[in-house]
């Protein structure tokens, strides 16, 4: 695969460019800025539910099982950010520019989410049996997952932009942080286009596993949105955060693949016996504590497939 498409132009827009750049720290700060308010929400929503019902019980089992979901979306988020920086370092994205890629994309992801959540919700409702479907799914999602990780994958082979470049002519140069330029008198598209679809064409794919796993621990609607919300938000922050450390967490696709079997095997299983959400919570906190460690242990070891 080649190291990048296209090239700057120049390099003086992007020396002289005003756009700051995220740092490590920075990253990190914001991420845990992110964390504490979806805490505190969750906190505020506890103390909303106990409030209106009156039962503690309740109030505990739906902060619950928010916890449990966005623990999860943030988790699945981690596979979608790696190949955000596959596409980002396919295309030469300089990093000041990668900042209004991730804004517009969480945009688009919030509006996209929202409309997929809803239509679930209501699938849920009308027809229980597609509950199987998404655990079907999901498993086969996680074997793949599972035989995937470790191997270096191929953007070039990538048929939504192989798609792309048939319907649009692209420049091979950057135009700063326009999305289109003009070449020959012609109006065209920029790399930076070509970006911001594939983020967006990334997001839908990864909503379709994500979205389900999610509805395997609640039907709330509010719930699902929600925790789906607050995952997406800090998604800037820790897309610049795992940037930096990727390396050090290579095994993190293969907790990530474990992860969706055994929500897929609970919604398989969810009429026959139901697994309490705490126990949901502590299987998923569990593996992804044991694949970060393990990751971190052996991090100077290269993954399977990967090259050293």
């Amino acid at each position: 695969m080649p190291s990048c498409w296209c090239r700057c132009s120049s390099t003086s827009w992007c020396s002289k460019s005003r756009v700051r750049t995220i740092g490590l720290k920075e990253a990190l700060n914001w991420s845990l800025v992110w964390i504490a308010l979806s805490f505190l929400f969750n906190g505020l929503f506890w103390w909303a539910v106990k409030d209106s019902t009156g039962s503690t019980e309740m109030a505990n089992t739906k902060s619950l099982e928010f916890l449990t979901g966005y623990l999860i979306e943030k988790s699945l988020a981690v596979d979608n950010i790696f190949v955000f920086l596959m596409i980002f370092t396919y295309f030469a994205v300089p990093t000041h520019f990668q900042k209004r890629v991730l804004m517009i994309g969480i945009i688009g992801a919030i509006v996209l989410r929202t409309i997929m959540i809803l239509v679930g919700g209501w699938l849920l409702a009308e027809f229980h049996w597609v509950l199987y479907v998404f655990g079907a799914f999901l498993i086969l999602t996680g074997v793949k997952m599972w035989w995937a990780a470790g191997k270096e994958p191929d953007l070039e082979d990538n048929p939504a932009l192989k798609l792309l470049r048939k319907l649009l002519p692209v420049s091979k140069n950057y135009d700063g942080e326009n999305f289109w330029t003009v070449e020959n008198g012609k109006k065209i598209a920029t790399p930076l286009f070509m970006v911001i679809c594939l983020i967006a064409l990334t997001d839908v794919i990864f909503a379709v596993d994500s979205i389900p796993a999610i509805f395997a621990i609640t039907s709330d609607p509010f719930i699902v949105l929600t925790s789906n919300v607050f995952a997406i938000l800090g998604l800037r922050a820790m897309y610049f955060l795992l940037a930096a450390v990727a390396n050090k967490f290579h095994l993190l696709n293969y907790g990530l693949a474990v992860i969706l079997v055994f929500i897929g095997t609970k919604m398989c299983l969810i009429d026959l016996f139901k697994i309490p959400v705490g126990v949901s919570l502590g299987v998923v906190v569990g593996i992804l504590a044991v694949t970060m460690l393990l990751s971190v242990r052996t991090a100077n070891v290269p993954a399977k497939g990967q090259k050293v």
